[in-house]
């Protein structure tokens, strides 16, 4: 390709409103282009650059046998209605009408619409194991988008979706998909950790992320150092927890003014935020529910959520406060309120605690349960944090930022009840048919890829991901033995099958040269004042090595990179 005749329109500075380098790079390459909030036009380069991860992404599919189709983005009210997620979905759910009045959404996933499609062509178990994938287009009315392609509304997305005979079968496919996405991101470029993850609103039994190192990253990461654990932050256990020894005293009635959060009643009280208990109250598929954490802990709510085995979990409002406790916000506690309490591990073995009074302007102090209050269950309902041990092997953790690039799901049989996909097994008896879910977010892969891959130039892309592998860069078009030089190297390095990018411009080479590094294409041939010579110049964007090579030595030179990359 011709840079001039190339629609690829750079910018010497990024707008203000770029967060990450990423976001700024992409947008000064001329790779993406802003439509509205979260909305991104794709430019020749990024469109480019996008289509090598599909690339990648097929390669891997078409290997362990999936099979690639294009599924709806509209999707009928009625199977979302019919697996539950219409209403539990959230806003994020955009949700629309047609001339009929009939109800629809733009597809943020696609699990009711495959589970639909299955249900009726497969029969028999003679039909199964299924391997499905799609690469399409995706909506989630996020309500901040941010970050360029890291967190936008509208976006390219890699889902799959497996169908087998049993959890037997569905665990092997799991793990075949599983191999298959390091295998991708390998590919790609990418550093990244494999950790356990929470369902989200897909659900299922059990996930796992795969996530690219990034302090930029929204999601935190937990690793042994010692051992294989890893975990996201919103599942990581925590199953270290002392016990006091302490004898239990009186419980005592102290009065505290206004005094309502952790800081401000340890402040008052003089005492470490390990001495208090926070009592926080919940409606649970609407009933009313205390569950409790220790003072310098937090409460996780997703882990509250696995435990209770509940559909909804949402913060009671005031007036339900108030009706429980008898007292204002900021006062609740476990002593004397009629309703199930769940408590986090680390209350058992505390003794002489600190909590509300359920009554205005007054906490409990030496509190213990068992003698004070009953809890009805107890477990792991707390973020882990620094300090906390690895539950696997009681090693020092350490804590990553990350950006989830891709997510798979044991699935089980959610769907496929709730729209009744099923199969006769070989005796002739209707089974569920038992299912896996697969993504990756092609965009923030990309968005990724530059995350770690960039100086202070721009972009510095792998080979694999590379929108063009050579750029070609001519110092002075004028001169008739450089610009025919340039024309002969172009056009042999096009028919051996090279992607590359021809500055052909009428410009400085100042200009030249700062674009090239902008743009990161991996290998960089320059033709100037070595070429009376007969050499010409290779640079590789990554390392920064330079090498003066004979003409006639250029695709030779080509070959060895290409083969042992470009490090």
């Amino acid at each position: 390709m011709r840079f001039s005749k190339f629609f690829i329109p750079t910018l010497k500075e990024a707008p203000s409103e770029a967060e990450i380098t990423s976001h700024r790079l992409m947008l000064r390459a001329g790779m993406i282009r802003k439509l509205s909030s979260g909305i991104y036009s794709y430019l020749p380069l990024g469109l480019m650059a996008i289509r090598k991860v599909e690339n990648i992404i097929r390669e891997e599919m078409n290997r362990v046998g999936a099979q690639e189709v294009l599924l709806p983005l509209v999707q009928p009210a009625e199977l979302w209605k019919t697996s539950g997620r219409w209403h539990r979905y959230g806003k994020e759910l955009l949700r629309l009408k047609d001339r009929h009045n009939r109800e629809h959404c733009l597809g943020p996933t696609h699990e009711e619409v495959i589970t639909n499609l299955v249900r009726y062509e497969v029969r028999s178990y003679r039909d199964l194991p299924l391997n499905l994938y799609q690469i399409h287009t995706k909506f989630r009315d996020e309500i901040r988008p941010r970050f360029g392609l890291m967190r936008c509304r509208e976006f390219i997305m890699k889902d799959g979706y497996s169908f087998d005979i049993d959890d037997e079968a569905a665990e092997e496919t799991y793990k075949i998909m599983y191999e298959a996405y390091e295998r991708i991101f390998d590919r790609c470029g990418l550093v990244f950790r494999v950790v356990e993850a929470e369902t989200g609103t897909i659900g299922g039994s059990f996930s796992h992320e795969f996530m690219a190192v990034s302090d930029v990253g929204e999601d935190t990461i937990v690793y042994c150092k010692n051992c294989s654990y890893a975990a996201n932050i919103e599942r990581a256990e925590v199953k270290n927890y002392s016990i006091s020894e302490e004898k239990q005293r009186p419980i005592k009635e102290v009065y505290t003014p206004g005094y309502k959060t952790v800081e401000e009643v340890t402040s008052f009280l003089n005492v470490g935020p390990e001495r208090i208990v926070k009592t926080i109250l919940y409606l649970s598929d609407g009933k009313p529910l205390a569950a409790l954490v220790r003072g310098d802990h937090e409460i996780n709510e997703s882990k509250l959520l696995r435990l209770l085995g509940c559909e909804s979990l949402n913060l009671a409002p005031p007036d339900v406060i108030k009706e429980i406790t008898g007292a204002d916000v900021g006062f609740a506690g476990p002593v004397g309120i009629n309703i199930k309490i769940v408590a986090d591990n680390a209350i058992k073995g505390m003794r002489n605690f600190i909590s509300g009074a359920n009554r205005t302007d007054y906490h409990f102090m030496n509190i213990n349960p068992g003698r004070d209050f009953k809890v009805e269950i107890f477990g792991d309902i707390r973020f882990i944090k620094e300090g906390d041990l690895c539950p696997k092997c009681g090693g020092e953790l350490e804590f990553k930022r990350g950006i989830e690039v891709g997510h798979v799901f044991k699935l089980g049989t959610k769907y496929s009840k709730a729209l009744r996909a099923t199969y006769l097994d070989k005796r002739g008896k209707e089974q569920y048919i038992v299912m896996g879910c697969y993504g990756i977010g092609v965009g923030r892969t990309l968005a990724a890829i530059i995350e770690q891959n960039h100086d202070e130039h721009g972009i510095i892309f792998p080979l694999s991901v590379a929108p063009f592998s050579i750029y070609l860069l001519p110092i002075d078009l004028k001169d008739p033995e450089i610009l025919n030089t340039a024309e002969k190297i172009y056009k042999k390095l096009r028919e051996r099958g090279f992607d590359v990018l021809y500055d052909d411009r009428d410009v400085s080479p100042g200009i030249k040269f700062k674009d090239a590094d902008l743009i990161g294409i991996p290998i960089r041939i320059t033709l100037g004042r070595y070429l009376k010579e007969g050499k010409i110049e290779i640079r590789l964007r990554r390392s920064g090595e330079t090498r003066i090579i004979p003409l006639n030595e250029l695709e030779l030179t080509l070959e060895k990179i290409f083969k042992y990359g470009t490090h």
